[in-house]
């Protein structure tokens, strides 16, 4: 009975910390408005796109990418908020030198995502384009982009990068919090490869030197992760060990 009620506890405060986000969500909604135009603007008209024609095909495609860069904006804006709201959840479980450290995490995660969305469009973009395009000359195909198409690959692109690059940090909380070791990333280091791989097909167009450009940094990220896992480990096992003897005082 004891057991039920504190998970209806822990439901509850959930159920009021996904409200809590959801307002603010809304919230970022309207600023999203503002800045939604000026935004479309900027990456329809970015250097590598000087020779590019694009076109709606559909009479809703404009307000779709309209809608689409709105939620993008917001989901940014309120990112802060999410990774908040996930740390107060968990944060009763962790003693308070965990606590301020993890707290710590949240602004870090933050400054990564942008990291990741930065490398994305500036790196990554431009060189797919290049390659297509290249690719579509010499074969002698006239390629029409039509806008929804262009941005739909911009998300695809770009987005998976912001939460990628989040990688170290969301190891290094995971560690501290027991769920994984720096044993079981290394154990598993291979089928992690296979997946970053799998990922980066998927973003990327079907050509070898693609893939390597997408990989690689992924697989860096993965590795700087085992290094980072190590340290959250050692803390782990400390505030572990503290524990136990804490225990032990209390018995005797």
């Amino acid at each position: 009975m004891h057991e039920e009620k504190e998970i209806m506890e822990h439901l509850d405060e959930l159920r009021k910390r996904v409200l809590f986000t959801a307002y603010f969500f809304v919230a970022a909604i309207f600023v999203g408005f503002f800045f939604a135009k000026p935004t479309v603007k900027f990456l329809q008209n970015a250097p590598w796109t000087d020779s590019i024609e694009m076109h709606a095909f559909n009479v809703t495609d404009p307000l779709k990418i309209y809608l689409t860069v709105i939620v993008v904006i917001a989901f940014i804006i309120v990112s802060p908020i999410i990774l908040y709201q996930l740390w107060a959840f968990v944060s009763p479980g962790l003693y308070e030198n965990e606590r301020r450290v993890t707290l710590l995490y949240i602004p870090v995660a933050f400054v990564l995502m942008i990291i990741g969305i930065v490398f994305s469009y500036f790196v990554l973009v431009p060189y797919i384009i290049e390659f297509t395009f290249q690719l579509s000359n010499d074969m002698g195909i006239v390629t029409t982009i039509g806008i929804n198409e262009y941005f739909g690959f911009l998300m695809r692109t770009v987005l998976p990068f912001g939460v990628v690059f989040q990688m170290p940090i969301l190891v290094l909380f995971l560690t501290q919090l027991g769920i994984i070791t720096p044993m079981m990333l290394k154990k598993y280091r291979k089928y992690a490869y296979f997946v970053l791989f799998v990922i980066a097909a998927i973003i990327a167009p079907p050509d070898l030197m693609t893939h390597v450009l997408l990989t690689i940094p992924m697989i860096l990220l993965y590795e700087i992760s085992i290094i980072v896992s190590k340290t959250g480990y050692k803390r782990y096992l400390k505030s572990e060990e503290k524990a136990l003897l804490q225990s032990l005082e209390e018995d005797e």
